[in-house]
């Protein structure tokens, strides 16, 4: 049964070499970090959520909205095959939606003032903390299918998510076609890594994205979540 749909719209992604050590204490029970040619990522992901619906329901005031999140690549050990990701942090601009993912999925959602700009050839987010933070691109690269074997397939084609929770471990699919994407040469990431995920990741304020991408998204479907 779909708990949530949605569209998913103008995701940014920066996407960083970092060492296993760093993500360990966040892997959740049951799964392992999942790299790709030797090289784990974690990923810097903004993006827009367009008519969401939780079980069919249009929520008002909570149906358009920004989210921006840290998250990394991980795959469950009794079937390592499986993409999915983990999140470091997901930040919207809605209390409620912290609410109610943190408490079913077992997430680390955070609301926060958000804005963003969406326009045919740039895209923008932003988020206040304790600073001003600010993602933005320039799209200037024609959409295509990711090739087979890629690191763009690597990173936009993951369709499960876990979540550690106090005694167990949550898994859910999310189901969406592939995406048409490109990669970003002209971007702009100023954030304070450190005061939005901790200062173990407080380096990534001075360490350039091996990579980064555009998606244009798609409709999306986030099931209930079941245990591991």
């Amino acid at each position: 049964m779909k708990f949530l749909t949605a569209h998913w719209k103008h995701l940014l992604l920066a996407n960083y070499n970092v060492q296993a050590a760093l993500l360990e204490p966040f892997v959740p029970k049951g799964t392992q970090i999942d790299a790709f040619e030797g090289q784990i990522y974690v990923s810097l992901v903004a993006f827009m959520f367009e008519e969401t619906r939780l079980a069919g329901i249009p929520i008002p005031f909570h149906r358009h909205f920004e989210e921006v999140n840290l998250r990394f690549y991980v795959s469950p050990k009794k079937d390592p095959s499986i993409r999915a990701v983990t999140f470091i942090k997901e930040l919207v601009p809605r209390r409620i939606i912290p609410l109610i993912a943190n408490n079913l999925f077992h997430e680390t959602y955070a609301a926060v003032p958000m804005d963003h700009g969406n326009d045919p050839k740039r895209h923008w987010y932003s988020w206040q903390n304790a600073s001003h933070n600010r993602f933005a691109a320039n799209i200037d690269s024609e959409l295509v299918l990711p090739p087979a074997g890629s690191l763009g397939e690597f990173i936009t084609e993951h369709y499960w998510g876990y979540s550690q929770g106090p005694r167990r471990t949550l898994q859910y699919e999310v189901r969406h076609p592939q995406w048409r994407c490109c990669q970003i040469e002209d971007f702009e990431i100023d954030v304070d890594f450190a005061a939005t995920y901790g200062e173990a990741f407080a380096f990534l304020n001075t360490q350039t994205p091996a990579n980064v991408q555009y998606a244009e998204g798609s409709a999306v479907s986030v099931s209930f979540p079941s245990q591991l």
